[in-house]
């Protein structure tokens, strides 16, 4: 198809337009520049960057000048997504690395994408308060004086309302402005009383947040209750309990009780394994009827999480109509990820297929599941093997003789009754009260104690556990095999070599190159297939 002439010409100044697919490929990914798309005399459709635009002469020819199609202005990486993120969180790009649990984001993951300009979550969950409380000191006082943004992660935990409410209490009094929400299957007081404490109105009216929420969701029946003001019943409690100022729950009322709603597509961990391109466009769609529905004259962004590893897919998230996006298990394999270097070593050897779904250790009776690395590790069989023994025994005792030896030599390495003195004790100090509903419900207690080997099999793959490799838990979406894909080859191919800002550099600069191809093929540029393999390099 041959694109519209215009009445304009374009005039070189000094660089001649590019017409070979090389000389294409290498203006491509000048994506800064100003791009157009020209035809010379011999019908050549060709790329040209710089010169100007002249109108043309009676005839329309214009000396030196080339027949002018179409032109785009200079693409940014920090373009991409929706500028009021940037201008919301302070950031530079519309880059966010999520909250991987058991501070496998790490403080130094979360400071490094700090300075780089990005926008970081310390995954917390898994971990004491008071481990939390010194990670967010450490980020404080790295961070706190710059001004630059992160976050923290709070965790929906239906079995542990009482630590939910621990680290909201906590985000609160450290002055954590920005904590992501995942998990979440319904609302609860304390991510409610999260976002609303600290609402104001400036001398102008306008409803100023002191907290940000970010909802990680994969499910509309589930965005919606984001999407949406807090509910009434809620908001009531908190502040008969003193927990939130009448005002606060006033203005709580008029505002959706997130402005950030992430849409988590097939990730690692926690997922319902959606395909990207099926749960975003939903997901934006039901936050335009949500926002045109309620009035609200703030902008409600929606991200993108969940099988980004590459610039194409980064650039296919933006293309969709997400604000932002957000990473996970290309992080993980970094050399700022808490996970310990063996860890990182499978991961880089991981391909697409090589994930599987495997019983969740905090809502292992609820029959929940995460998605996990299956390659160099027997953790998701194993996992499995123990919620078929739960779901047909009543208890640790009625489990025959062959199958409670290979659980106790395999995989607790303990006897049952030495497993059970262990669990007991942890939650003695943890929740009494799971020890008393252990004693009087056999299942229960069966159920606590092959719970400790899904908690601690993520904890072993943390400290590099000599003796458990078998039994790493790793979290991980097929995210993982498409970077490691593409990035073979490259500087970024050996693991001690990934860096979590020249990772999130490069997809983003590739994510614009990727987009920037895409533009000029619709406006009749032949882009050779080359242009849509930004390769991985060093940037600044």
């Amino acid at each position: 198809m041959t694109a519209p002439a215009s009445s304009l010409r374009w005039r070189p100044n000094g660089r001649p337009p590019a017409f070979t697919p090389a000389e294409i490929g290498s203006a491509l990914e000048e994506v800064r520049s100003a791009a157009h798309v020209v035809r010379d005399d011999g019908g050549r459709i060709g790329l040209a960057l710089g010169g100007e635009l002249v109108p043309g002469g009676a005839n329309g020819a214009v000396a030196g000048a080339f027949e002018h199609l179409a032109s785009l202005p200079p693409l940014y990486p920090e373009w991409l997504g929706d500028r009021t993120f940037c201008e919301t969180h302070g950031t530079r790009f519309p880059y966010v690395t999520g909250s991987m649990a058991n501070g496998i984001a790490s403080v130094r993951l979360v400071s490094e994408m700090a300075r780089a300009g990005c926008l970081g979550f310390f995954g917390s969950a898994g971990l004491s308060p008071d481990r939390v409380e010194s990670a967010l000191q450490e980020l404080d006082g790295e961070l706190g004086g710059k001004r630059l943004p992160w976050g923290a992660n709070l965790i929906h935990s239906p079995n542990e309302p009482e630590l939910e409410e621990s680290i909201a209490d906590l985000y609160l009094r450290r002055g954590v402005a920005r904590v992501e929400a995942s998990a979440y299957m319904a609302l609860t007081p304390a991510v409610v009383r999260y976002a609303a404490t600290g609402l104001t109105t400036d001398a102008a009216g306008q409803v100023r947040r002191k907290n940000h929420l970010f909802a990680k969701i994969s499910r509309e029946e589930v965005a919606i209750r984001f999407l949406e003001p807090p509910p009434a019943e809620i908001l009531r409690r908190l502040v008969e309990q003193g927990q939130l100022t009448e005002t606060e729950a006033r203005l709580a009322a008029e505002l959706p009780l997130a402005e950030d709603v992430t849409a988590e597509a097939d990730s690692g961990g926690h997922t319902d394994n959606r395909p990207l391109t099926a749960l975003l466009p939903a997901i934006l769609n039901l936050r335009d009827r949500v926002v045109a529905g309620r009035g609200y004259r703030r902008a409600v962004r929606v991200g993108a999480g969940g099988g980004l590893g590459t610039p194409s897919s980064v650039a296919a998230a933006f293309s969709l109509g997400a604000s932002y996006v957000v990473t996970g298990s290309v992080n993980q394999a970094c050399v700022e990820s808490g996970l310990h270097e063996s860890g990182r070593a499978l991961l880089a050897e991981a391909g697409i297929a090589d994930v599987i779904m495997a019983p969740a250790a905090d809502m292992f009776e609820l029959g929940v599941t995460v998605q996990v690395l299956r390659r160099g590790t027997m953790f998701a069989v194993r996992a499995k093997k123990l919620y078929e023994l739960y779901r047909t025994y009543p208890s640790l005792e009625s489990i025959p003789r062959d199958e409670r030896e290979k659980v106790e030599t395999q995989l607790l390495k303990a006897t049952f009754a030495e497993a059970w003195a262990s669990t007991r004790s942890f939650w003695a100090a943890r929740d009494p009260r799971e020890v008393a509903k252990a004693e009087a419900n056999p299942r229960h207690r069966m159920a606590l104690v092959f719970r400790s080997y899904l908690g601690l099999s993520s904890r072993w793959a943390v400290a590099g556990e000599i003796g458990r490799e078998a039994d790493y838990q790793i979290w991980c979406g097929p995210a993982m095999g498409a970077f490691n894909a593409w990035v073979r080859g490259s500087f970024l191919e050996k693991p001690a070599s990934r860096t979590a800002v020249q990772v999130a550099r490069n997809l983003l600069e590739g994510a614009a190159a990727v987009s920037r191809a895409q533009q000029l093929r619709a406006s009749g540029l032949a882009v050779p297939p080359a242009a849509f393999d930004f390769r991985p390099r060093p940037l600044a």
